[in-house]
């Protein structure tokens, strides 16, 4: 579990106002040991060369470097920070959500929007059972390759199934934040998927098939070419003249012939499914 006041911060962004705003608001947060700026994409590569850093809170439209750039450096590390998007562009929200970033945080930046993104980052990494990085001693001590913050070739680090996913979606101009967990099925739509849980559903631009394989480890499984079901809220499985089905909920979603013996095979694999 984070300790209070262990958490080290490193805000990025082109624009001195901004960075000194959130900056100024971390530095003010009990749950942050010490903050550390940069400027620039390259400026905070070069910061995490020399310092362990828990999270960024990174601009996006940068100069060089830009914030979605860095985001896909950051994903080749062996131990990557987390990464908080601080911007004033709605629209790269979805783009977010496939860097796996912990939040996504409008400008002009509110103080208490600001107070929530860190509990989220404090929340996801007493999940993973991550320690802070340390404070105490040599804060200048550099990293290898293999430590926290170190690029470790070119393979993307893979959440464990522990850990659950934040899905950005936009509603009226606002940006919410879905659970994968809580998603029971994914409808294509195009080029697009609509994510559906007990409460509504969201549309966000990701084709199905990135879902499929992105969360095929999580329990989603495909069983009708426009249709992902998440095998922990499948409460049953209907057969009917040959036709299969599950129920999700109340909802009840149609299997096709090519994917009913895929399922029923995966469900029979499953620890005390009584599904036959």
């Amino acid at each position: 579990m984070a300790i209070a006041g262990s958490l080290r911060a490193l805000v990025v962004d082109d624009e001195l106002p901004a960075l000194s705003e959130v900056s100024y608001l971390l530095g003010s947060d009990d749950r942050i040991a010490e903050v550390i700026t940069a400027s620039s994409g390259t400026e905070a590569l070069q910061v995490l060369e020399d310092h362990d850093i828990d999270v960024i809170f990174s601009d996006i439209s940068m100069p060089g470097l830009d914030g979605m750039a860095l985001g896909r450096v950051l994903a080749r590390f062996a131990s990557p920070p987390q990464l908080v998007f601080v911007t004033a562009h709605e629209q790269h929200a979805v783009d977010a959500f496939a860097l796996a970033a912990t939040d996504y945080v409008m400008k002009p930046v509110r103080g208490e929007r600001l107070a929530e993104a860190v509990r989220r980052v404090v929340a996801k990494q007493d999940e993973a059972g991550m320690p802070a990085a340390p404070v105490a001693g040599d804060t200048h001590a550099t990293t290898g390759p293999a430590g926290r913050g170190g690029p470790a070739g070119t393979s993307p680090v893979e959440s464990t199934p522990a850990e659950d996913e934040t899905i950005p979606v936009e509603l009226g101009g606002i940006t919410r934040f879905v659970s994968r967990s809580s998603i029971r099925w994914v409808e294509a739509s195009g080029d697009y998927a609509r994510l559906h849980t007990a409460h509504g559903s969201h549309l966000v631009r990701i084709p199905l098939a990135v879902l499929e394989e992105r969360w095929g480890r999580h329990g989603f499984i495909r069983i009708h070419r426009s249709t992902l079901v998440a095998l922990p809220h499948v409460t049953e499985v209907r057969m009917d003249h040959g036709r299969c089905s599950v129920a999700v909920g109340d909802v009840e979603l149609q299997v096709s012939r090519r994917h009913t013996r895929e399922l029923r095979e995966v469900l029979l694999r499953r620890p005390g499914n009584g599904t036959a």
